[in-house]
Formats: C-alpha cells, sequence, structure tokens
C-alpha cells in the first residue's frame, strides 16, 4: 500500500545571522517587516524626541524628509502622464471625458461649499478670536509670499507654452490638461493606438514599482520632518493658540465624520472600508504634510478598492488642483480668528462674503508655492484683514497643515469613488452596457455575500449575482480590478510596499 508523501510545510522566512550584535539586528530585521504605518509611528515618536532633546541635530535631520520628498516628486508627473492618457484614450468617446470633467467640478464646488459654510459656523459658534493677542504677527513674515491669486497665470500655468518644462517644474496641472489632449488624440485614432497605450501601459507598471521603492523610505522621511518641526517650531505657539488649532481640528474630525459619511451613503460608497484601504497612506501625508507622496500609491489603492482606473487617474490629480477640503476648512476658520482678533466685523452677512471669496480663490491654489497661507493672504487683502493677522498663524501652520492635508487625500479618494458611482448608476439608468473597467469596478465594490451593487441593484452587474472573490482575497476588501488593463501588474503588486515594506 503506498503510502503519499507528506506535504512538505513551507520554507522558514529567512533568519538574522546570530551571534555577535545579533540582537540589534533581530530588532532591525523586524522593524522593517511591520507594515509602513507602524513604522512611521515609530519614526515619528523619534523624530519628536530628537527634535526636543538635540535641536541642532533635530534640524539637520531636515535633510532626510527633503530626500524623500524630492524622490516622491521624481515620479508622480511621469506616472500621472501616462494613467490620465490611459484613461482617457479608453474611454467610449470624448463626450464622456468631458462629462467625467463637469461632475468633478461641481462636485468640488458643492463640497467646497458646504464645508466652508461648516468652518464659519463653527469658529462663529466659539467667537475664535476674541481678545487672542495681536502683538505676536510679523507681517514681513509674510512678505516674500505671492500677495495674491492671478487668475490670467493661473491660465497660462494650466496651457504651458511648453511641455517638457512643465514636466520638468512638477506643473501637475498643465501635466493633466496635456495628458487630456494626448488621451482624446489617441482615442480618435482607434487600433492605431494601440501599440502607444500598451508602451505607457507598461511604463505605468514601471513607475509603479519605482513608487513602491520609495514609500520603503517613508519612515526615514517621516522621521526627518518631524524632528525638524519639533526643534525648528517648538510648542510655544500651540500653547497660545491652542483654541484656534483645536477648532481646524474639530472642524476637521466634522468633516471626516459626518460630512464625508453622508456624501458616501448617498452614492452607495463603503466609507469605512474606503478609510481602511487608504487609512495607511492619510497617515503617511499627515506626516509628511505632502499630498503629492501618496499620490500614486493612493491610485493603486483606490483601483484595488474598487474605483475604475479610468476614473481615479482623472479625478484624483484634477483634485489635487481644486478639491483641497482640509485647507478650505483652514482658511475659513483662520479669517473668522483674525476678524475677531482684530475687533472687526463677523457678522453673518461679512461671513458669506469671506465663503464666496474663498469659493472663488481657493480654486487658484494649483501651483502656487504655500498654496494655503498665499490663498488665505489674498482672501484677507480682498475683505480688508491686515496681513499681520495671517502672520500670527504661520508659527502653528505646521500643526494644521498635518491635519489638512491628511482630510485633502480622504476628500480626493471620495470624490474619485463618487464620480465613478455616478457613472456606474447613469450607464444603468440609460440602458448601456458597462465599459469594462466600469463593470469590473461595480463586481469589486458589490456585496462580498452577493447582496445589492453600489446603488442598490441586485448583482455586481447588471441584475447578476457578484463574482465570487478569487482565492486568497481578503474577506474585507474587493479582489483587484485587472478588467481595463493588456498585463499591467495588479494593483496590489504596484503598492506592495505601501502595506509593509518587506512581505
Amino acid at each position: 500500500m503506498a503510502v503519499s508523501p507528506t506535504p512538505s510545510a513551507p520554507p522558514e522566512p529567512p533568519q538574522p545571522p546570530a551571534g555577535r550584535g545579533s540582537v540589534a539586528a533581530r530588532l532591525h530585521w523586524r522593524f522593517w517587516r511591520y507594515p509602513i504605518g507602524v513604522q512611521s509611528l515609530v519614526a515619528v515618536a523619534l523624530g519628536a524626541a530628537v527634535g526636543w532633546a538635540f535641536p541642532v541635530v533635530g534640524e539637520g535631520l531636515k535633510i532626510l524628509g527633503d530626500a524623500f520628498l524630492n524622490a516622491v516628486q521624481m515620479v508622480v508627473v511621469p506616472l500621472v502622464f501616462p494613467l490620465i492618457v490611459l484613461g482617457i484614450s479608453r474611454m467610449e468617446s470624448v463626450k464622456k471625458v468631458g462629462r467625467i470633467a463637469g461632475k468633478s467640478i461641481l462636485y468640488f464646488e458643492i463640497v467646497t461649499t458646504v464645508i466652508l459654510l461648516l468652518a464659519v459656523g463653527l469658529a462663529k459658534a466659539f467667537d475664535l478670536g476674541v481678545g487672542a493677542p495681536t502683538s505676536g504677527g510679523d507681517a514681513a513674515a509674510v512678505g516674500n509670499l505671492q500677495q495674491g491669486v492671478d487668475f490670467h497665470e493661473l491660465l497660462l500655468h494650466a496651457i504651458p507654452k511648453n511641455v517638457f518644462q512643465a514636466f520638468a517644474e512638477g506643473n501637475l496641472l498643465g501635466v493633466i490638461v496635456f495628458a487630456t489632449l494626448v488621451g482624446i488624440a489617441l482615442a480618435a485614432l482607434g487600433e492605431k493606438a494601440r501599440p502607444v497605450n500598451d508602451v505607457l501601459d507598461s511604463f505605468a507598471g514601471a513607475m509603479f514599482k519605482v513608487v513602491g521603492y520609495v514609500i520603503a523610505f517613508a519612515p526615514l522621511g517621516v522621521l526627518g520632518f518631524i524632528a525638524y518641526d519639533v526643534a525648528h517650531y517648538g510648542f510655544g505657539n500651540l500653547v497660545s493658540l491652542l483654541g484656534f488649532v483645536g477648532v481646524v481640528y474639530l472642524g476637521l474630525i466634522l468633516v471626516l465624520g459626518v460630512v464625508f459619511p453622508v456624501i458616501a451613503a448617498i452614492y452607495g460608497v463603503r466609507y469605512v472600508a474606503m478609510l481602511r484601504s487608504i487609512g495607511d497612506l492619510a497617515g503617511l501625508a499627515f506626516v509628511t504634510r505632502s499630498s503629492e507622496a501618496v499620490l500614486a500609491p493612493l491610485l493603486g489603492r483606490l483601483e484595488k478598492f474598487g474605483v475604475s482606473r479610468s476614473t481615479s487617474s482623472f479625478v484624483v490629480p484634477l483634485g489635487y488642483s481644486f478639491n483641497t477640503d482640509g485647507s478650505v476648512l483652514y482658511q475659513a476658520v483662520a479669517l473668522v480668528f483674525i476678524a475677531n482678533a482684530f475687533g472687526l466685523d463677523t457678522s453673518w452677512g461679512s461671513l458669506l462674503l469671506m465663503v464666496g471669496v474663498l469659493v472663488v480663490l481657493s480654486k487658484g491654489m494649483a501651483g502656487v508655492a504655500s498654496a494655503s497661507v498665499v490663498v488665505l493672504l489674498a482672501a484677507s487683502t480682498t475683505i480688508g484683514l491686515p496681513p499681520e493677522g495671517v502672520a500670527l498663524l504661520l508659527g502653528v501652520d505646521f500643526i494644521v497643515d498635518m491635519a489638512r492635508t491628511g482630510v485633502n487625500v480622504v476628500g480626493n479618494s471620495l470624490a474619485a469613488a463618487v464620480i465613478d458611482r455616478s457613472e456606474i448608476r447613469g450607464a444603468r439608468r440609460r440602458g448601456e452596457p458597462l465599459p469594462a473597467d466600469l463593470d469590473a469596478a461595480a463586481a469589486a465594490d458589490a456585496d462580498p455575500a452577493g447582496g445589492a451593487g453600489a446603488d442598490g441593484s441586485p448583482g455586481a452587474a447588471a441584475g447578476g449575482p457578484a463574482p465570487s472573490a478569487p482565492a486568497g482575497a481578503d474577506e474585507g476588501h474587493p479582489s483587484p480590478v485587472t478588467a481595463d488593463r493588456a498585463g499591467a501588474p495588479a494593483p496590489d503588486e504596484r503598492v506592495d510596499a505601501t502595506q509593509g515594506s518587506q512581505r
């Protein structure tokens, strides 16, 4: 009687060498096996300790943060360009491109206005800024900043005369416009454009891999930024402006916990699942104070969550320029604080004027250095507030900047999911078959148990049951969407380093 062979046990992971120095080697080995979010939290604590205890060393560590951001910015444009081109070239018509762009701009305007009203209401309710000291502000501190938003320059910024210069300068808005035109042209060429699409697809896959390598070094960047912030700014300004910081954080919590969930519920987006999917990236944006640092892995993570690539690759980069939810809340609270601190009019008529000014000026933030402060300064000048008030808040700007950047990332992720759900609903309402990427997105977003889809219709696709998840997929996350790609790496491969630097 033949004896069946005993199945071999899975190979043991390599262990750090024993012997001299093995304790340090094991600690080092275990640290790099933790998820990137855990590594970043350790870096935050270590950076804060170094910056507080050794300020000179802390300021010197800023080079780590700058090097990390430079590495991220190095790959943002080479990744965003092919993704937008491919997303548009694979759409059925130019009409669809215009429809998605129109929906995105309308969504940005409505959500921005709601958040601005919430912000001024909160600041008014707390009488924020009344009795605050005004002697700590130095108008010269904002003297080197751009004093307003020039919409003539903004338009020229969006239509660069030299596309290579736009690429070299990291002009994301100009790259989006150029990529949109190239995508429309490739869509018009039809089958003749397939070789170009294949090259761009492979190039985008390679860029995702490069992003994974860069993100693996995020803890070093976090360490450098936190050490520098604590050493350079200290905690003195935080104590004197604690009320302002507290109201901004309260407003951002309400946006995350009330406004966004309501929007998600209206469109059938699984908000909590989305937060679980992108939470570590929002946390990374929080500690680095840079939404660009997570743009590339965010696109891959949204695709894995179930948002079609053609939608996310267009809406998210556009939202980076026009949908800064956290930033506009900060600006509205800051304007009310400044007006109260200097004893100026804060009647509801004046507050509504602030909202109107910020609705317009916040859309001019693209391509402006120190954008939030510049828009705040421009709005203050427009409605007659003194620049000393803006200077007064610069000392705590880095603390609120972390939170508003994290909220910006979540807001743009939700925007992409909402526009995607809207496209699925619209196609079904018109009785049109879903395109390949939207069909896969609808299937991935369906109830894992085979229940109703995102819009309440049965099953994942047009009336059919949801396909079973592939073996090894997490129960709490939809399977990766890969239907719109020809041989491109799966999103979970692309963002491997964002979920754990070593797996």
